[in-house]
């Protein structure tokens, strides 16, 4: 078959995950049913199998979790084998023995191949593959009944070189499949993850293939027809089955225990503006608010190490909400301290501004901000942007972004890299994080401040977005201006202008001797 022929086979989602499979050492791909992934999967297979070793080539081992899904594997193989290599494969049948526990002897199948390789198709057990090498598809992991002493099993294969790719659909939040793609969120695991809803497989043509093999004529009506049949088919378990959402276990998504195992005593520094403040003079409610950065604020600040840098986060509020500016200082040890954290209510607009600017301006090395601009919070990020540029970011909060980030965030507890104030109300924030639809974020429920106010989590929100900029890298323009040694700064010819005089005098005089002992060049000036 032709190289163009062949690869005009896949939806592009399936060409990624070929291509993962031959680059990345280890592959984690959540999945929507029946999007065709384990028959590209099974061309992988033949392509690393019937390659020489100088290619790549290398065994291939197939886990499901029961016979039927080992046959169909082993015989999607032969067929492709036939198709592309014109290769007649025949599988063969065999057991696989346990001296020690004779009862567990099991079946498997196999295909032998001219490059000297083979295609084995095992049971889902760690026993079955302990002490083999080569390419390791583990497909609907998350149905395998001990997966985790299963991938343990497999990984050892990636010291001589073999490779791991992990397949499923959700099945739970708790279920360790989705722990370990919520580890590769956090960034705990440095492995590739893929990820492919219904409605991303549909966008790449999953449906124009499906009308090529069933006959029929494609067109946008028939597919959301089907695509909503599908749905309804599905019923509640559509958004795990179909759009890689696993269904959430209760509780907090962040354990007290390891709220509290992170909490050291700082100050919360609390203001809260009556609905009058709003209505004062420009002069009078600038005078007030400098009066309190000045007091409440900036001995704080003042005890900030000046060589160790930090970050904060933001989450908006004006009326309703709170705005919380949660400063985060990044330690040689990565761990993020929180040295006091900031909370407002009812503070108007341009007070909220002159406060984080305040606070931006006494930050030492700041790296990274991350503000709501979400609502009317996207005036503040936006005009914070202009202010201290590309380390700031305005974040449109989304689903996608709590996908991201807030892994990280929860790991920062469970490994110990973060601290948080020892405070009731920050507590029940961040307490309030949940999984919905399959991603940790605040749910639409409120608690009640110790004043009798409500709260939204909203210092959970500025919790993740500070550790989130203090794991960002932006790109940094600055500009210093080298001192104009011709003139006296400001007009003045005071102590320092002396020093710099007298140093320019004593170059001057070296020029003048370099010249005079007859030297090229000199001394520059």
């Amino acid at each position: 078959m032709e190289n163009n022929e062949f690869f005009r086979l896949f939806l592009s989602y399936q060409s990624e995950l070929m291509a993962s499979t031959a680059i990345d050492p280890v592959v984690v791909a959540e999945k929507s049913r029946r999007i065709g992934y384990s028959w590209a999967a099974s061309y992988r297979a033949i392509l690393t199998a019937a390659s020489s070793a100088d290619a790549g080539g290398m065994d291939v081992f197939y886990i499901g979790y029961n016979l039927e899904m080992a046959r169909e594997f082993i015989d999607y193989c032969a067929e492709h084998l036939l198709q592309v290599h014109e290769i007649v494969a025949e599988v063969h049948e065999q057991v696989l023995s346990d001296p020690d526990h004779p009862e567990k002897d099991c079946k498997v199948f196999r295909i032998d191949l001219p490059s000297g390789f083979k295609i084995l198709a095992l049971p889902s057990l760690a026993r079955a593959v302990r002490g083999k090498q080569g390419l390791f598809i583990i497909d609907e992991a998350a149905f395998h009944d001990n997966l985790d002493e299963l991938l343990k099993a497999v990984m050892a294969t990636l010291m001589w070189g073999g490779r791991v790719l992990v397949i499923s659909t959700h099945n739970t939040d708790t279920n360790p499949f989705n722990v370990l793609v919520q580890s590769i969120r956090s960034g705990n695991k440095p492995y590739k993850l893929l990820r492919v809803t219904l409605d991303d497989a549909l966008r790449d043509g999953l449906y124009h293939k499906i009308c090529e093999k069933t006959g029929e004529t494609w067109s946008a009506e028939s597919e959301a027809a089907w695509r909503q049949k599908l749905i309804d088919f599905y019923g509640d378990d559509a958004d795990e089955e179909l759009f890689c959402i696993p269904k959430a276990s209760s509780g907090s998504a962040i354990p007290l225990v390891l709220i509290e195992a992170r909490s050291t005593p700082v100050s919360v520094v609390r203001w809260s503006c009556t609905t009058d403040f709003m209505l004062m003079p420009e002069h009078v409610r600038m005078a007030e608010t400098q009066r309190f950065c000045e007091t409440e604020l900036l001995p704080h600040l003042e005890r900030l190490d000046p060589k160790t840098p930090h970050a904060l986060g933001g989450d908006f509020g004006r009326s309703g909400d709170l705005t919380v500016f949660w400063p985060l200082a990044i330690e040689r040890s990565l761990l993020r301290r929180t040295p006091f954290l900031l909370e407002l209510r009812n503070v108007p607009f341009e007070q909220q501004k002159q406060i984080l600017w305040f606070v931006l301006d006494r930050l030492p090395l700041l790296r990274g901000v991350k503000l709501d601009a979400r609502g009317n919070g996207q005036w503040l990020a936006e005009v914070t942007v202009q202010r201290y540029g590309a380390r700031v970011e305005a974040v449109m909060l989304s689903e996608s972004w709590y996908r991201d980030n807030m892994p990280p965030f929860k790991a920062a507890f469970e490994d110990g890299l973060i601290t948080v104030p020892a405070d009731r109300e920050v507590h029940d924030d961040l307490r309030l994080l949940q999984v919905v639809r399959g991603v940790i974020r605040v749910p639409d429920a409120r608690t009640n401040s110790k004043d009798g106010k409500k709260r939204h989590g909203d210092a959970a929100v500025a919790g993740a977005m500070a550790y989130a900029a203090s794991r960002a890298d932006p790109e940094i323009y600055e500009y210093t201006a080298v001192p104009d040694f011709r003139q006296p700064p400001d007009g003045g010819f005071g102590a320092g202008w002396c020093e710099t005089a007298a140093a320019r005098n004593r170059m001057e005089d070296l020029a003048a001797q370099s010249n005079n002992f007859g030297l090229r060049g000199g001394v520059s000036v």
